[in-house]
């Protein structure tokens, strides 16, 4: 994975939110001090199970301690995260409703999607980045499949599509991205849950999941899935048997998948800021660090202005990708 640079230290983030405050007329100043006031909901795109829902359960919990308010986390799956979306959108701009964004709902819809029903540069503020982590390309324990080169012979012996599983937008991105890489056709299984669509890999109703790296590991742990590359620019530590996609003849197929917090694009800008600091001490605490250790990902560590800049310059990059797997939105 390639690194991500950390941003200042909690004291520059509560200089910014005293010189946004100090700008502010005294109500809203008031209404900033009495952030939150009530309960914090996080949207999450995906089911119960992901790597997004995993992450907003340990920030809800965190978030909870912290602000002195409940969290709670609501799976709104369906859409590439379009309803996940629209359910932030619909609710007050106040800082109450955060939306755990993803390389999908956050970018790759914009590139994927005919019609979107919301522009997520100017619909979406950015808020804070958690952590990257690659894509892999999973089968079951006992698949024939050993390697990505197994699997595209195996499909071109066949004379037939590779079959291939996934949740999201850009997931499916990055699956045809494997099809014009290899020079195969596609077919894509879509699911609204990563959970599900790896029941069915481990049950050998899908050859392959395309899937965060994250949602992996349990099912590799307990014997049951093997995964045959990552995306990563490098082997990850904890499972250096693995290769990159690189390694496995793909050349430059290297991407991450990522989860940040979004808001409503109007929220007001000490809310943002009074959050941003909140997360940005749960992501240095022990038990963030901690957290993070766990997994096969890298923190970000980005704040509102640095994720904005990321979120643009991911927008461009799938973009790129999408052109030349020849993808138009549907």
């Amino acid at each position: 994975m390639k690194s991500f640079h950390p941003l200042p230290t909690l004291a520059t983030l509560a200089a910014l939110l005293g010189a946004l405050t100090g700008a502010l007329p005294a109500q809203a100043q008031g209404q900033a001090a009495a952030f939150p006031s009530k309960a914090i909901k996080i949207m999450v795109p995906f089911n119960a199970g992901s790597g997004a829902d995993s992450a907003s359960r340990f920030y809800g919990e965190q978030l909870s301690k912290l602000l002195g308010q409940p969290v709670l986390v609501e799976n709104r799956p369906g859409g590439s995260g379009v309803v996940a979306v629209q359910a932030t959108r619909q609710a007050p701009a106040d800082g109450h409703t955060l939306l755990m964004g993803s390389n999908s709902p956050a970018v790759v819809n914009a590139i994927t999607i005919k019609n979107l029903p919301y522009d997520p540069f100017k619909d979406l503020r950015p808020l804070f980045g958690l952590a990257a982590s690659p894509v892999a390309f999973a089968v079951r324990a006992d698949s024939p499949y050993k390697t990505m080169a197994d699997l595209v012979a195996a499909a071109k012996k066949d004379n037939r599509p590779l079959q291939l599983g996934n949740y999201s937008a850009g997931y499916q991105l990055v699956a045809a991205w494997l099809g014009s890489a290899s020079g195969l056709p596609v077919t894509h299984i879509p699911y609204k849950g990563g959970a599900q669509m790896l029941t069915d890999v481990v049950g050998g109703q899908v050859d392959v999941g395309v899937i965060d790296f994250t949602g992996t590991t349990e099912l590799m742990k307990g014997g049951r899935l093997r995964v045959l590359a990552i995306t990563a620019d490098r082997r990850d530590a904890k499972y250096p048997d693995i290769p990159t996609m690189v390694e496995s003849g793909f050349p430059e197929f290297e991407t991450a998948v990522w989860s940040a917090f979004f808001m409503r694009a109007e929220t007001p800008d000490d809310i943002v800021a009074k959050l941003a600091a909140a997360i940005q001490k749960i992501m240095t605490s022990d038990a963030g660090r901690a957290y993070h250790a766990s997994l096969p990902s890298s923190a970000m560590m980005m704040g509102p202005k640095e994720l904005g800049d990321f979120q643009l310059r991911e927008y461009r990059r799938f973009k790129r990708v999408a052109d030349m797997a020849g993808i138009q939105p549907e």
